[in-house]
Order: structure tokens, then sequence, then C-alpha cells
């Protein structure tokens, strides 16, 4: 079933913060704070969250990246949640995230940015 149709709306909420597994995973468990807050927020309804770490600059390359875009592909969600762009590729890298954002959007899934300074601008564009 496509949920897209559905009055539901779906989101996963993508969190690629920590470096390595036998950090403190600070960072992984603000983002997910700060994701769960704004999902809160806006009524929406998280399907699933999903973590990779941070470093691959490719997201292709992410076992996470990788269910991200099987899930749109399959309908299975509306939005992408992410902390900020670099989660989705770091600035040296801006070119794969522009890629990742389009081929969401050719999905009809859109990238939310949940940190507050860039959540009133989520991108609808890359």
């Amino acid at each position: 079933m496509n949920l897209r149709r559905d009055t539901v709306s779906p989101v996963v909420l993508y969190i690629c913060a920590d470096r390595a597994l036998d950090a403190h995973r600070e960072a992984t468990q603000c983002a997910r704070a700060e994701g769960q807050a704004f999902a809160r927020q806006r009524q929406l309804t998280i399907a699933e969250v999903v973590t990779d770490l941070y470093g691959e600059p490719d997201p292709v390359q992410r076992r996470g990246w990788q269910h991200v875009r099987h899930l749109a592909q399959a309908g299975q969600v509306t939005a992408v949640l992410v902390r900020w762009p670099s989660a989705i590729a770091p600035e040296s890298a801006f070119e794969l995230r522009h890629r990742e954002t389009a081929w969401l959007q050719d999905h009809g899934v859109r990238v939310r940015y949940t940190w507050e300074p860039l959540s009133s601008r989520s991108a609808d564009a890359p």
C-alpha cells in the first residue's frame, strides 16, 4: 500500500551524527530528541528511525541511507527528517546532497530539517 495517499503523514527520522560506535552517542541522542520534538510539534508520525555513522561522504554508500531510499521508493514515507544538511552529505560533497535531495523529491518525498534555525526553511529544494 502506498502510504502517501493516506491521511497519516509517515516520516523517517534519519540520523547520521556520531563518528564511532564506541562514542557516547551524544550527537545521536540529541538529533533523535530534536527530531522527535519536531515531529510531535507538527503532528507527524515517525515510521522509523534510521541511523548511520558519520564519515562516509556518499549517502548511497551508507546502509541506513540505502534503507531511507527504499522507504521512499516504496512510497512508505512522505518526508525524511534530518537535523541539518551535512547529515545527508558534508559540505565538501554538497553535490551528493543535492543529488539525494532531488532523488527524494522525484519520489514525492520532502527533506525537512529539524534544527530550529533551519526548520522554517525545510527543503523542497536542496
